[in-house]
């Protein structure tokens, strides 16, 4: 069992930015019948997503926009940045790394350690485990921690397994070193094994693009995709999802022996509503303390649990102190849980581009 408990660090601000381009899936041909999407929507609860659509606007776009409105919130020095990470399976190139790119767009000092960090929607559970651990002694004082991902460039518009799922988002997470801070609990695990339950078969180094990489084939009836569209068995990324989260949570509490009733939320990946709420009621949790973002916003990857943070608990964690579990859980297959606390969380308002 991968456990942490990692002292002297707390986050100090979240901030999250999405395409002003909604796709709204009670109009989505795809889906087929009135009576079609009715049951789409009452099962995933995905009503609306914000999408790039046909904007020229990738995942450190919004990142970027993110950080911006952080860090002058913050009235954070940039030069006083020590760490940026960026975590995303949507990246500007395959090389260099996104994260030099936003260092530079950003005009944060040259003493900045800078890195990428592939995941999906385990990524911002990896990325604060990440950047907690580096800060933690003190040689580092302030972190950005930027995930996101615009997945829907993705998913094939013909793929209705897939595409009204998603949306597009990029976030913002402030960390600072504290001392004396109790700071932050994770527990995570992967099973590699299973890693071809989610994955775009070709454009990388393993199968590159070829000739055949973009031959639009009906893979299952109803469903047409190339190879550079992702593909995601559901029924076995629904059962890992169910199996997975939960375990993970109880095992961090049982590990650092913490009662539910001590957490004031507990934000979950945002998957789809069938899954979270079999979660929530494998944990016993009540439903006031599982905000859900996904009926505006949809599955928006590694950014779906800061997202929701900004959209849904803004006005209660910006006042007083607060505890939060956030678990992800996805591609990979990997999955994350993290308890932390806040006080007087600065959380602008989501910014729409």
């Amino acid at each position: 069992m991968a456990f942490q408990r990692i002292s002297n660090v707390r986050i100090v601000g979240i901030s999250a930015c999405v395409p002003r381009n909604i796709q709204d899936n009670r109009n989505l041909a795809l889906l087929g019948s009135e009576e079609d999407i009715s049951r789409f929507i009452n099962t995933t609860g995905i009503i609306k997503r914000h999408t790039v659509g046909d904007q020229k606007i990738c995942t450190s776009d919004l990142c970027f926009e993110a950080a911006e409105k952080l860090i002058l919130k913050l009235n954070w020095n940039k030069q006083d940045i020590d760490c940026l990470i960026f975590v995303s399976q949507t990246p500007d190139y395959i090389l260099p790394a996104t994260s030099c790119v936003l260092h530079g767009r950003l005009g944060l000092s040259e003493d900045c350690f800078a890195m990428d960090i592939s995941l999906g929607c385990s990524g911002w559970v990896y990325g604060l485990s990440t950047v907690a651990s580096l800060l933690s002694s003190g040689a580092m004082k302030k972190a950005l921690l930027l995930v996101g991902d615009t997945v829907t460039v993705t998913k094939s518009p013909e793929d209705k397994s897939t595409y009204p799922l998603f949306g597009d988002a990029g976030t913002a997470t402030a960390i600072e070193y504290e001392p004396g801070n109790e700071g932050m609990l994770f527990h995570t695990g992967t099973d590699g094994e299973k890693y071809d339950n989610i994955i775009i078969q070709d454009g990388g180094f393993r199968n590159f693009f070829n000739e055949d990489s973009l031959k639009v084939k009906e893979v299952e009836p109803g469903i047409f995709r190339n190879n550079l569209q992702s593909f995601l068995n559901g029924q076995n990324v629904f059962i890992f999802g169910i199996t997975k989260a939960p375990k993970s949570i109880k095992s961090l509490l049982e590990k650092y022996d913490i009662q539910k009733d001590s957490i004031d939320f507990f934000v979950f990946h945002q998957a789809n509503f069938l899954m979270t709420e079999k979660i929530r009621n494998k944990i016993k949790i009540e439903s006031e303390k599982v905000p859900y973002s996904l009926d505006e916003y949809g599955n928006t990857s590694s950014a779906s649990i800061p997202v929701t943070i900004v959209t849904r608990l803004k006005n209660v964690l910006e006042e007083g102190k607060h505890t939060i579990l956030g678990c992800g859980f996805g591609v990979g297959l990997s999955w994350g849980t993290v308890l932390f606390k806040t006080e007087n969380l600065i959380c602008p308002e989501i910014i729409e581009i």
